[in-house]
């Protein structure tokens, strides 16, 4: 077996850096309809395509995780929520822009089941890295209609389950 030197790159450390995310997804139903947003054409990766309200954990401004998935909602969508519990967990692989040497992010997410408490939606609170031009209202019959990026397709199967 060849030998591990310290400072020396081996088979691990010559690989790019991978930096950890948390991020949620609000599964926002009210009238038995979903919340969908579609990210706009200027989406560096799932440009059109269709998904739910959420984002990554800003560590040193969200207190808890309720607070971070009620900011999330309200900055895409202007909606207030209730944060229910969490459904499903999954992972994705996303380019670290701000890793000189292109770098990876892993995203570790977890899926919540939110009840609205305002249902009039607006796009007015998003950030420009939010990249979305457009929400609705989708009956639950219709949601496999939608083009939804690729990540949310497992978890939206998980959803549609109904619960036991």
């Amino acid at each position: 077996m060849p030998s591990v030197q310290a400072g020396t790159a081996g088979p691990l450390t010559a690989l790019s850096p991978i930096r950890l995310e948390f991020a949620q997804k609000a599964f926002i139903v009210s009238g038995g309809r979903l919340l969908l947003v579609r990210k706009s054409a200027s989406d560096p990766f799932h440009p059109g395509r269709w998904e739910v309200p959420g984002g990554r954990l800003e560590v040193a401004d969200d207190l808890d995780l309720d607070d971070h998935i009620r900011r999330e909602v309200w900055e895409e969508v202007g909606l207030k929520i209730d944060p229910g519990p969490p459904f499903h967990l999954w992972q994705w692989f996303m380019p670290d822009r701000r890793a000189p040497s292109g770098g990876r992010i892993r995203v570790v997410a977890a899926a919540r089941r939110c009840r609205p408490v305002t249902v009039d939606t607006s796009l007015e609170n998003q950030d420009s890295g939010d990249h979305l031009d457009g929400c609705a209202w989708v009956p639950l019959d219709e949601i496999r209609r939608y083009d939804l990026i690729p990540s949310l397709r497992p978890v939206m199967r998980a959803f549609l389950v109904p619960p036991r």
